[in-house]
């Protein structure tokens, strides 16, 4: 996962598989741009375990309420397919959860 700091907010680019071994640099990433908008770029992701989906899903509530966006960029296939097994389709929808400029 890498930050392009050049974007307006942040980017970052997700691994191509988030389980476990992933989960713990996930969160410590994400969390490094709480108080801005942050795109994901999801486009690589290639599988996606319960863990990881539990650190987004908390990320998008926590941003939205702080205020701002938090939103998945170019979500991959395996990935739309992997959080509607787990109920969570509604995560890779390509509006952003919150946006402060509202």
């Amino acid at each position: 996962m890498t930050q392009d700091p050049a974007a307006e907010g942040s980017l970052m680019r997700l691994a191509e598989t988030l389980d476990l071994n992933a989960a713990a640099p996930l969160c410590s990433q994400i969390l490094a741009s709480r108080g801005q908008d942050l795109a994901l770029d999801a486009s690589a992701v290639r599988r996606i375990g319960a863990l990881c989906t539990q650190i987004l899903l908390s990320a998008r509530a926590t941003w939205a309420a702080d205020g701002f966006a938090l939103r998945l960029v170019e979500p991959s296939q395996d990935l739309r397919d992997g959080l509607a097994l787990m109920g969570c389709a509604d995560l890779a929808d390509a509006n952003p959860v919150q946006d402060h400029a509202q």
